[in-house]
C-alpha cells in the first residue's frame, strides 16, 4: 500500500511541475510579446499613468520575465509565483483600458478585449495555485 501512495504523490509533484512550467511559459511568451510588439501594449497603458506608455510596455515585458524565470526556478517558485498574482491584480487596469478603447472596434476585436476581463480571475488562481503547490524553500 504505501507503494500506491508514493506513485499518488509523484503524480502530484508532475502535475504541480507541469501547472508551473506552463504558467511560467506564458508568462514568458507574454514577456517576450512586450518586446516583438510593443504598439499593441503601448495602445492599452492607461492614461492617468505617468511617463511614456513605451516605458510601460517594456517595464511590463521585463516583468513578466522575471516572473517566468523566478516560477521556472523551483527555490524562488513559491515567491514569484505569490507575486505574479499580485502583477496580474496590477495589469487589469490595462484590460478595462483596452476593453474602453475597443468598445467601438468591430465585434470580434471588441468582444476579444471584454473576453479578457473575466479571464484575469483565473489567471490569479492559477497562480495563487502554484505558489501554494510550491515545495517551501529549506
Amino acid at each position: 500500500m504505501p507503494q500506491k501512495s508514493s506513485k499518488l504523490s509523484t503524480i502530484g509533484k508532475i502535475r504541480n511541475v507541469d501547472s508551473a512550467t506552463a504558467l511560467a511559459g506564458f508568462l514568458a511568451g507574454a514577456g517576450v510579446s512586450h518586446f516583438v510588439v510593443p504598439k499593441l501594449f503601448d495602445a492599452i497603458v492607461p492614461r492617468v499613468l505617468p511617463g511614456s506608455p513605451r516605458a510601460w510596455t517594456q517595464a511590463g515585458g521585463v516583468a513578466e520575465l522575471a516572473l517566468a524565470a523566478g516560477i521556472a526556478c523551483p527555490r524562488t517558485r513559491r515567491v514569484a509565483a505569490q507575486a505574479t498574482a499580485a502583477f496580474f491584480v496590477g495589469v487589469f487596469p490595462a484590460n478595462i483600458q483596452m476593453a474602453v478603447d475597443w468598445r467601438h472596434k468591430p465585434a470580434p476585436l471588441r468582444n476579444l478585449a471584454l473576453a479578457r476581463l473575466p479571464l484575469q480571475a483565473p489567471l490569479v488562481l492559477w497562480a495563487r495555485s502554484v505558489g501554494r503547490k510550491a515545495t517551501p524553500v529549506r
